[in-house]
């Protein structure tokens, strides 16, 4: 049996489905504005939940990205200390061949290369404390603020001790992915030694035998080690720079991607959702139509 369909039935049940016709041009018209498919989690619960995994997977390369950032800027600091630390050392070795010729060396001129000598000594402590944004770079997570700290002779002892502040068990690393951390700092004790085998009680040895007029050809072999500790720290370093280059055009790459895929999951198609608002205007501009031609009021509706 079919039941009465009566004028009020029909015409609630088109206000209805005005009223959905109306929802869905206001939300594709929120799209539109917005550029945005979720504007909130109810919208697309699965879409949001995907979302969210990868904004937390952005925030981690974001924050690899720091860390890299920051490394490099450590790495370029520490090459820059040992490559003068180098050059410095070079100049040594020249003075302490040219002390090493004693047959052709008045007193005035062992002076004046001890002379010279203390002040290549003064540069290259100077290099040793180099810091990075208040952080030396040699003493790895030492607050002492400087890597080596110089104590004044104390007679009967002519030369100032040398003492190294850091440790090799406290080096400073960054992690640059889920799986990988580099060293950003370098050990000054293992680049210029600590105490009485440091560089710089070298130099001051090699000081007293000019002074004294004493033979320092042997020192020569002291310095090329010293040399060699050197330039050997800023092969590791180099190694480490290298990589971590490699790991930023890497988080580069993994940057672009999380976001092609965010913006797939959350961005609207431009050219999709005009389509889709002017079929739902017109959509919605034809039920207001049919509906008026249909369902024409009467004197009975007003008095409902």
């Amino acid at each position: 049996m079919i039941g009465r369909i009566t004028n009020h039935q029909q015409l609630a049940s088109a206000t209805r489905n005005l009223q959905t016709s109306r929802a869905l041009l206001a939300h594709v018209q929120e799209q539109a504005s917005s550029g945005r498919t979720i504007s909130r989690p109810s919208d697309d619960p699965a879409g949001t939940a995907a979302a969210m995994r990868v904004r937390t997977e952005q925030r981690a390369v974001e924050q690899y990205g720091s860390n890299i950032t920051d490394g490099l800027a450590w790495l370029a600091t520490a090459d820059n200390a040992l490559s003068s630390s180098a050059s410095l050392l070079h100049q040594v070795r020249d003075l302490t061949v040219r002390g090493a010729n004693s047959g052709t060396m008045t007193p005035a001129s062992r002076e004046a290369l001890a002379a010279d000598l203390e002040g290549l000594r003064s540069d290259l402590l100077q290099q040793a404390n180099t810091s990075y944004l208040g952080r030396t770079i040699f003493a790895g997570n030492s607050d002492a603020g400087s890597a080596f700290t110089t104590t004044a002779a104390v007679p009967p002892a002519t030369a100032p001790t040398y003492a190294f502040t850091g440790g090799a068990d406290a080096p400073v690393t960054r992690r640059i992915s889920a799986a990988e951390s580099v060293t950003v700092d370098v050990n000054g004790g293992a680049t210029f030694g600590d105490g009485a085998g440091s560089v710089f009680a070298l130099l001051d040895s090699i000081v007293a035998d000019l002074r004294a007029g004493a033979e320092v050809s042997a020192r020569i072999t002291e310095v090329d080690a010293a040399l060699t500790r050197v330039t050997t720290q800023q092969a590791v370093v180099g190694t480490r720079y290298a990589r971590m280059e490699r790991a930023q055009d890497a988080n580069l790459s993994q940057s672009i991607a999380l976001e092609t895929q965010r913006s797939g999951i959350e961005d609207v198609d431009p050219a999709k959702v005009i389509i889709d608002l002017k079929s739902q205007e017109l959509t919605y501009q034809t039920a207001l139509a049919v509906t008026a031609r249909a369902l024409q009021p009467t004197l009975l509706d007003y008095l409902r």
